[in-house]
């Protein structure tokens, strides 16, 4: 790729001429090649033009996975607006307040996704900024909505340019903490940071890329189909995570490249379909989280076949990236390490006074680079709070940094809880309580009690075919971790409540 110009439109444009008329995009309604990728997106982004769409105007996506999401992306970009995903498991409130903060022109979302009329969830908010609603579903259209099709009639706009330092788009972050905040990202920095992690984790032009993570998720839009555009991957948009699906997907496709959560590949050991499908194409496996056991990562290599597993961190504010393991690294390394700091990026641990820790001591993480945000739209009293005067970012991640520089993520500093005086983090216990052999998955949170201010409460999912008692749990628990760690309580659960991403909602658990 020829990336001297760093943006999104000149990257699309660049692979068009360099793959053409190889399948870019596959799902079961349509499939298109790099060359119509970079046609189409073209006219609509001169459509967006004619809507009114200037230069630098927001423009929201709130949809599954399909391949209309990414051209109207590429649309949005070309047309110098900016993206603003929208969580498709948001109510009609929650989109309005990303829609009003964001102050979004143009809305992109289906009529028939889950049963759900997205257009019909945000009917009764006050909408001020937003003009035009396109639907991205063939369904019948409504007064006020515009077909997404009508958006693929050839336009005569001229299209502005666009430099590395505009905005490519405003991602608001889960906001499990209060309201969610709009992070601003420039082209340049996504061009860059995947531009690194697609080459480091060895994506290339004949891997057959399956994304599960939703588009609306950093993981899922720039670890996935922009990094795939980078490196002339063909992309297969998943819009639900169902482990029978995909293993059959896997297997029609001859997929190779699958990253996700934990609970992605927790979801197809556990299941039944695996020994009637052939997954030996999977090569390449990217995952990360405070907590993953390392029989898991053993499991990935030996059962499911993977050549290369890495483990990253990142976050939003990060451009998605700040550490990677190493394709080299062994077993342990991978599941108890995100990796080291990404080149041109510096990590630090700190003291509740901004002291750094010795290496081995726990400490809030902070980054500093060309990956860290512009801020938060809108928003300089929380831009400030995040970014020093050093430019350093303060994740709000409690971590361990080794002497070689590996990052163990050890919670969220909001997660930890006080037992009797010691400071409790969640993911230590989960991981120890995933190291027994009938437990699939563990949430841990802290739950009020009189004599220790607050103790921990699991909630356990276990192994298909596997049983135990809360009792035989507990006595083992004493076993394998320290007394304060221990559970009080313990819940058997058939799931977890995840967010899109994958990540455990701990505060429903509460």
């Amino acid at each position: 790729m020829d990336n001297h110009s760093f943006t999104i439109p000149s990257l699309v444009n660049a692979q068009a001429r360099a793959f053409g008329n190889k399948l870019a995009l596959i799902s079961n309604q349509n499939s298109f090649t790099y060359f119509q990728i970079d046609e189409l997106s073209s006219i609509i982004a001169s459509n967006l033009i004619s809507l009114g769409v200037e230069k630098g105007d927001r423009v929201a996506i709130w949809a599954p996975n399909m391949n209309e999401w990414v051209l109207s992306a590429i649309g949005i970009h070309k047309a110098g607006g900016v993206l603003v995903p929208i969580n498709t498991r948001m109510k009609g409130k929650e989109a309005a307040y990303i829609l009003n903060n964001s102050k979004a022109k143009i809305l992109f979302s289906v009529k028939e996704f889950l049963d759900i009329d997205y257009f019909s969830l945000i009917n009764e908010e006050d909408l001020p900024h937003l003009q035009i609603k396109v639907v991205l579903d063939e369904v019948l259209i409504e007064s006020g909505q515009v077909p997404f099709n009508s958006l693929l009639q050839k336009g005569d706009q001229t299209l502005p340019e666009i430099i590395p330092s505009d905005l490519a788009d405003i991602i608001f972050t889960s906001g499990t903490t209060g309201k969610p905040k709009g992070v601003m990202t420039t082209h340049e920095q996504n061009i860059k940071v995947f531009e690194y992690w697609s080459t480091y984790v060895g994506l290339n032009k004949d891997d057959r890329y399956l994304i599960v993570n939703p588009f609306f998720h950093t993981f899922g839009y720039k670890a996935g189909w922009l990094a795939s555009i980078m490196r002339g991957v063909t992309i297969y948009p998943c819009p639900v995570f169902d482990a029978e699906q995909i293993i059959k997907t896997i297997d029609q496709h001859k997929i190779s490249m699958l990253p996700g959560p934990p609970t992605l590949y927790q979801s197809i050991l556990a299941s039944n379909q695996l020994k009637q499908f052939d997954i030996s194409s999977l090569r390449l496996g990217v995952t990360g989280a405070a907590s993953i056991p390392v029989q898991l990562i053993k499991d990935m290599k030996e059962q499911l076949g993977f050549e290369v597993i890495i483990t990253a961190y990142g976050l939003t504010e990060s451009t998605g990236v700040v550490t990677m393991c190493s394709p080299d690294d062994d077993y342990e390394t991978i599941a108890t390490t995100s990796g080291r700091a990404i080149e041109g990026v510096e990590i630090k641990c700190v003291d509740a006074v901004n002291k750094i820790v010795d290496p081995g001591e726990p400490g809030e993480i902070l980054v500093r680079g060309y990956n860290v945000t512009q801020g938060y739209i809108d928003n300089p009293e929380a831009t400030r709070e995040a970014i020093d005067t050093d430019g350093w970012l303060h994740t709000g991640d409690i971590g361990i940094l080794d002497e070689k520089g590996y990052i163990k993520i050890t919670d969220r500093s909001k997660d930890m809880f006080i037992v009797g005086g010691f400071n409790v983090y969640p993911a230590e216990i989960e991981n120890i309580l995933c190291d027994h052999p009938a437990i699939s998955q563990a949430a841990v949170i802290g739950v009020s009690d009189d004599r220790m201010g607050e103790v921990a409460k699991a909630f356990i999912i276990l192994k298909p075919d596997q049983e135990t008692s809360i009792e035989e749990l507990i006595i083992w628990s004493r076993d394998n971790m320290a007394n304060y760690k221990v559970p009080r309580e313990i819940e058997f659960v058939e799931e977890l409540p995840t967010n899109a991403a994958g990540k455990v909602m701990k505060y429903l658990l509460k």
